[in-house]
């Protein structure tokens, strides 16, 4: 299972759009070309990816000078799965093409013989990705990290 450059690009843009969002904690609206500089990704894509965002209710538009955007909820509370979705990018791992469909991959329409590896795969890649905020990413929590982490916070 690949992860598709649209959703990667949404979630490397929304996690610049978090650190780069606030200044010494006054909030303030990032440019599409900033993100773009910094991410080495292309303006016209980012439109497009933001437009589905904002569509999303993650990211707020702000008109004018000074304009762009902003996150529409904290840090903390926005999580890598809802960005992944608002963009249309399907969390699976079966070459299915609907996971609750069931119609399966094979010729005759049944699933194959590892259907059910691919799709329990793609509930944990989902389940992950919901457990991840866009804090955690900017704050380098994620995976080994972030358990190591919360375990010298229990210990301590």
């Amino acid at each position: 299972m690949r992860l598709s450059t649209k959703g990667r690009y949404a979630v490397m843009a929304m996690a610049d759009l978090a650190k780069n969002g606030q200044v010494d904690g006054v909030v303030r609206a990032v440019s599409l070309a900033e993100i773009a500089a910094r991410q080495e990704i292309s303006l016209s894509y980012l439109e497009q990816l933001f437009a589905r965002l904002r569509k999303g209710g993650l990211v707020q538009s702000v008109r004018g000078p000074g304009g762009g955007y902003r996150l529409a909820k904290g840090a903390n509370e926005t999580v890598v799965a809802e960005i992944v979705l608002a963009v249309d990018e399907p969390i699976r791992a079966t070459r299915c093409t609907a996971q609750a469909s069931p119609r399966g991959c094979m010729m005759a329409g049944e699933r194959c013989i590892t259907h059910n590896l691919w799709e329990d795969l793609g509930d944990e890649i989902h389940r992950y990705l919901a457990g991840v905020s866009l804090e955690d990413v900017v704050m380098n929590r994620t995976g080994a990290r972030r358990r190591a982490q919360s375990e010298v916070g229990v210990a301590a």
